[in-house]
């Protein structure tokens, strides 16, 4: 975990649940279910929304120790309607849990080999400089590929591009033709990139898109009826709470846009994903359980590379489709995800005796540290790093 990180987490257990200042007049409301009194009381961290820093908050906690629900904030700034609970929101890089499941079930049934590289199953894509990363690379972050090169470096600039269509193979290329940035398997560098090429390496196998795939072997067994992948569209389908963004306005002042309605083919297997909470708290459930991926090939979501970060020089912090960090005492894996104007997670303690599922309609989205009531949201269901 980052240093700046952890100042983060000891700010927000010092600062508790005190309210930023309200972007118009606030409407607030939680919805509390049955809880066991060691469940812990996030509706303070949610209570007072909008803020400056989100304008609502969608929250599920489960498992053995209780069970909490709750929602807060608001629909939209121009009516202050209550946010819906049943609301559906972009979940960003937890869109990489369902990626690495679907390949991790391809792999059970023989048809996807994790040590072989991935050239051999994309030999049109995959140049030579890049021949011997392995599936499991891709997935646990350590293949050394670079990022596409992709406009704009402003969230100015991106909201500016936002309906821009851009192709799997396009990314690939994109991000292959530039030089390695670490001999595959020696270091950790979490990037898009990896679950592109995972995602085509699917539909190689399968013959079939990659949405299909996801769809026929989890959102449907699961019964995940509000969960869908984009497929090139802009809107999201269905109920939402809107999703805003601080950012420089037409008139040059900065102030929040709304950024609703934004492309996402760039994030395709790695992060385009739409769902809700009631979903994605379904699909943790039985993920941990062994309902999702069977057998051995499950410990590889809970196994972390023994190399270190590219950047920090700190140990992997990534698996196969997950991530872990210590918290409150014991493990806690999940995965986040970022889109502008929403950030989203879902996380468990390796026994499930605690999940946490929640949506963030954020106004930083994708800002260099986490966002403030999603980072109070995971120190109150599970307590401060070690």
């Amino acid at each position: 975990m980052r240093k700046s990180t952890r100042a983060l987490l000891a700010a927000a257990l010092v600062l508790g649940v005190a309210a930023g200042p309200a972007l118009t007049p606030a409407f607030a409301a939680t919805t509390p279910s049955v809880a066991q009194a060691s469940t812990p009381d996030l509706s303070a961290v949610v209570a007072g929304l909008p803020r400056a820093d989100a304008t609502a908050a969608l929250v599920r906690v489960g498992g053995t120790e209780g069970s909490w629900r709750g929602s807060a904030g608001v629909h939209d700034l121009e009516t202050n309607a209550p946010a819906d609970p049943a609301a559906r929101f972009r979940a960003g890089s937890v869109t990489k849990v369902f990626t690495a499941a679907t390949v991790l079930q391809l792999a059970a049934e023989g048809r996807i080999d994790l040590d072989r590289p991935a050239r051999a199953y994309l030999p049109d894509l995959i140049p030579g400089r890049y021949a011997t990363v392995t599936v499991r690379q891709l997935l646990n972050h350590t293949h050394g590929i670079p990022a596409a090169d992709m406009p704009g470096e402003t969230v100015e600039e991106w909201y500016a591009n936002r309906f821009a269509v851009h192709t799997p193979e396009e990314l690939v290329r994109s991000a292959t033709a530039r030089p390695r940035e670490f001999r595959p398997g020696t270091r950790q560098h979490y990037l898009n990139i990896g679950y592109t090429i995972a995602g085509l390496i699917v539909e190689r196998v399968t013959g079939d898109s990659y949405e299909h795939q996801v769809e026929r072997r989890i959102l449907r067994p699961l019964g995940l009826r509000d969960t869908y992948f984009p497929r090139g569209t802009a809107e999201i389908t269905g109920p939402y709470n809107h999703g805003y963004q601080t950012m420089r306005l037409d008139d040059g002042t900065t102030g929040l846009r709304d950024v609703s309605v934004w492309g996402t083919t760039d994030g395709w297997a790695a992060g385009d994903l739409v769902s809700t909470t009631a979903d994605l708290e379904r699909f943790t459930r039985a993920l941990f359980a062994g309902g999702v991926v069977r057998g051995p090939l499950l410990e590889e979501m809970f196994t972390l590379p023994k190399v270190p970060d590219l950047k920090t020089g700190d140990p992997a912090a990534y698996s196969v489709g997950l991530s872990m960090k210590r918290l409150g005492g014991r493990e806690v894996w999940g995965k986040t995800g970022g889109r502008w104007g929403y950030n989203a997670a879902i996380a468990s303690t390796r026994d499930g005796a605690r999940t946490l599922v929640y949506s963030v309609n954020s106004t930083d989205a994708k800002g260099q540290d986490m966002n403030p009531t999603a980072l109070r949201l995971m120190v109150a269901a599970y307590g401060l790093p070690e």
